[in-house]
C-alpha cells in the first residue's frame, strides 16, 4: 500500500486509470510458478492491484534469459513463445479486465471501457533469432513492443555493457538496421533501453516512428551504464520519443544498489537459492524488500523531474520494470502504488494536466504513432491462439 495519503486529485487521477507502464516482466511467474496475472498474489503486479493503483495499459515482457540460448535449437525463441502464449491465455481467462491492444486506438478503446490495454512485448533481439520471418511470426501474434537488446550483446546489436567482443558492431550492422526498418513498417515501437550509445543513435538515424527507451533513468542523478546521458534524452525528444522512468534500486542511486548488494552476500539471501530461478527471484526479492534500507519514492520523481527539465514534459514516461527487479522504492511495493507518483508531482508543482502526460499520455501518444496510419499494425485483428498452437518452453 502506498507510504502516503493521496490527495484529491491524486485520487481522482488514479480513478481515469490514466497509467500506461511500459516494461513489467510478470508474465515469468505465470510460465513457471501458474500465477494467475489476473487475481491479487506474489510478485509487485496483477490485474487487481493495477486496477487499485489506476493501471490503464501495460507492456507484458517476454523476457528470455540468454540461458535458453544454449538450451538447444531456437531455445530462446521457444521460450518467447511460451511466455507470450501467457499473455494471450491471460486475456483468455479474464476478458473482463484485460484485453488485446494492437493498436494506439484499440488501446486507448479499452481504456475507456474499464479493461487494461495488453500489449505484448519482447525483451532482447536474441528471441527473432536473427530472422526477419521470426520477427514478423511475433507480430503476426501480437508483440508490438520489442526490445532490441538485453545486456547480451548480439551479432547485429552493441548492448551497454562492457566485454563485446571483435564480432559485435560497434552499434547496429546492416541486418540491425533492417530490423529496425522492419518493426517500422509492421507497427512494432523500438525500445532502446539496455542498447548502447552508439546503438541508439544508429537507431534514432534509421527510425521512422518515435522510439521509447522503455526502463531507464538519467545518467546525471545516478552514473549506471543503463541509465540514458541528457544528450541521449534529448535526442530522444528530437525524434519524438519518450523515456519510461525505472524503479530499479541501482539505476535510481548508487548507494540503494550497494545495500542490495551487500545483502545478497549475506548466508539468509544465498540460502533462499532455488532450482526453479523464478522462484529464486521471487524470494530473494521479498527477502531484500524487508530487510533492506529502505529508499523513497521521491528518487523515482527525481529522475521524472530531470528528465522533463532536459527532454521537455512530453517525453517522459513510466517504465516499472516490475517483477523484474528484485526491490522497490518504499511506496512503490506494488502496481496498487502508481497513484504515489501522483502525489508526489503534484506535491513538486506538476499540473494534474502534466501529471497525466507522465503517468501515461506521453507513452501512449508513441504506441498510437508507432502502431498508426501506414503500418501493419492499424488494421491488424489478433490471430486465433490455435493456428498456429504456441510453444511451451
Amino acid at each position: 500500500m502506498a507510504f502516503l495519503e493521496w490527495g484529491e486529485d491524486a485520487r481522482r487521477l488514479v480513478a481515469e486509470r490514466p497509467v500506461f507502464d511500459a516494461h513489467a516482466d510478470s508474465l515469468q511467474r505465470a510460465l513457471d510458478l501458474g500465477h494467475d496475472l489476473g487475481a491479487r498474489g506474489p510478485g509487485h503486479l496483477d490485474l487487481e492491484r493495477g486496477r487499485q493503483g489506476g493501471l490503464g495499459a501495460l507492456v507484458f515482457v517476454s523476457w528470455v534469459d540468454p540461458k535458453f540460448i544454449d538450451a538447444g535449437p531456437h531455445g530462446a525463441r521457444d521460450r518467447t513463445r511460451g511466455l507470450l502464449g501467457e499473455f494471450h491465455r491471460l486475456i483468455e481467462r479474464h476478458p473482463e479486465a484485460v484485453g488485446f491492444a494492437g493498436n494506439g486506438v484499440a488501446a486507448d478503446s479499452l481504456r475507456r471501457s474499464g479493461r487494461v490495454a495488453g500489449i505484448p512485448g519482447i525483451e532482447g533481439g536474441h528471441s527473432i533469432e536473427e530472422s526477419l520471418d521470426e520477427l514478423e511470426w511475433f507480430f503476426e501474434r501480437g508483440v508490438r513492443v520489442m526490445t532490441l537488446v538485453w545486456n547480451n550483446h548480439l551479432s547485429w546489436i552493441r548492448s551497454c555493457q562492457p566485454g563485446a567482443g571483435s564480432h559485435v558492431p560497434e552499434g547496429l550492422s546492416e541486418f540491425g538496421r533492417s530490423v529496425v526498418r522492419r518493426m517500422n513498417r509492421l507497427g512494432m515501437v523500438v525500445d532502446l533501453s539496455h542498447a548502447g550509445e552508439r546503438s541508439f543513435y544508429d537507431t534514432l538515424e534509421v527510425a521512422t516512428a518515435p522510439v521509447i527507451a522503455s526502463h531507464s533513468g538519467c545518467k546525471a542523478i545516478c552514473d549506471h551504464q543503463r541509465n540514458l546521458t541528457d544528450d541521449q534524452l534529448r535526442a530522444l525528444a528530437r525524434q519524438g520519443g519518450v523515456v519510461g522512468i525505472v524503479f530499479c534500486m541501482p539505476f535510481l542511486s548508487r548507494a540503494a544498489g550497494a545495500e542490495d548488494q551487500r545483502l545478497r552476500e549475506t548466508p539468509g539471501y544465498k540460502a533462499l537459492a532455488d532450482p526453479n530461478s523464478t522462484l529464486e527471484f521471487l524470494r530473494q526479492s521479498d527477502y531484500l524488500q524487508l530487510h533492506a534500507a529502505p529508499l523513497e519514492a521521491d528518487v523515482v520523481v527525481d529522475h521524472i523531474c530531470h528528465a522533463v527539465e532536459v527532454a521537455g514534459i512530453d517525453h517522459v514516461g513510466l517504465g516499472s520494470d516490475y517483477d523484474g527487479i528484485q526491490r522497490t522504492p518504499r511506496g512503490l511495493e506494488g502496481a496498487e502504488c502508481y497513484g504515489t507518483l501522483a502525489e508526489l508531482l503534484l506535491r513538486r508543482g506538476f499540473s494534474v494536466q502534466d501529471v497525466r502526460k507522465v503517468l501515461g499520455l506521453n507513452m501512449q501518444r508513441v504506441f498510437a504513432a508507432a502502431t498508426g496510419p501506414g503500418t501493419r499494425a492499424a488494421t491488424q485483428g489478433l490471430v486465433s491462439l490455435s493456428t498456429p498452437p504456441f510453444v511451451s518452453a
